[in-house]
């Protein structure tokens, strides 16, 4: 595993699923832990759970939202008093309250979800660039999905907020460098509470679409946002790397 000691990263949504196990591996690597989301007994149960594994790193908590400026600023500052540092930020708090067809689409539900999506990612970055990153340099990682690369039905606009979050990216990589580096990672099928109405039921149905054979787990993108995270991976920046288990292999996509 590559070695985070010293580090300090702050993860949104990390309550559970992808950022809970992302939280998880970074400690294990020796890293600094701020976890954050909108519900302190799901972040704290979190936090006594990877405390419990032995990590080394330290593990604190910060209710936020991820889509409210004052909110995000306030987890920023509270990190940077209690480690003095935000070396790594990953941008993983999603939301999807709208599933059907685009032309349906109402207008409250899409701005909630480019709120918490798009804007929260660029504020996040915004945040830690201006209190840390600026100075000391950093990297950033934003969780995207497959959805999208491709057109899947029912979907639709959350999938456009992450085809969208691909493309902020590959900016925020050219504005920021040489200082910050800045890589997404495009889950596919993940068994996590999000999706569990993608895959609950069904999940032999979904295996036997996956080239690899079976569903990711949350900490298979953990490993990659580790790496990602760390001097191993001080050459990559700009990029989505797609952890999917071949799906877009299958599709064409």
């Amino acid at each position: 595993m590559a070695n985070l000691t010293g580090k300090t990263a702050l993860i949104t949504g990390a309550s559970r699923g992808i950022g809970k196990a992302v939280a998880a591996s970074f400690a294990a690597a020796g890293a600094n832990v701020m976890l954050s989301s909108r519900k302190l007994e799901a972040l704290t149960s979190a936090a006594d759970e990877i405390r419990a594994s032995g990590a080394p790193g330290e593990v604190d908590v910060f209710v936020a939202n991820a889509g409210e400026a004052e909110q995000a600023a306030a987890c920023v500052a509270a990190t940077m008093t209690r480690f003095g540092a935000v070396d790594i930020l990953v941008n993983n708090a999603a939301t999807n309250p709208y599933m059907g067809p685009l032309i349906n689409l109402d207008a409250p539900r899409a701005e909630k979800t480019v709120k918490v999506n798009l804007m929260g990612p660029i504020l996040w970055t915004q945040l830690a660039w201006s209190v840390y990153m600026q100075e000391h340099g950093g990297v950033v990682i934003n969780i995207s999905s497959i959805g999208g690369f491709y057109i899947e039905l029912g979907i639709s606009y959350y999938n456009a907020t992450k085809a969208a979050l691909n493309h902020i990216t590959r900016h925020l990589a050219a504005e920021l460098a040489p200082k910050v580096r800045v890589n997404g990672i495009a889950p596919g099928a993940i068994k996590t509470d999000m999706a569990r109405a993608l895959w609950e039921g069904k999940e032999e149905q979904l295996a036997a679409r996956i080239p690899l054979g079976r569903m990711g787990e949350p900490s298979d993108i953990a490993d990659i946002a580790v790496f990602l995270a760390s001097d191993e991976a001080s050459f990559i920046t700009g990029q989505t790397i797609v952890v999917d288990g071949g799906i877009l292999v299958a599709n064409r996509g």
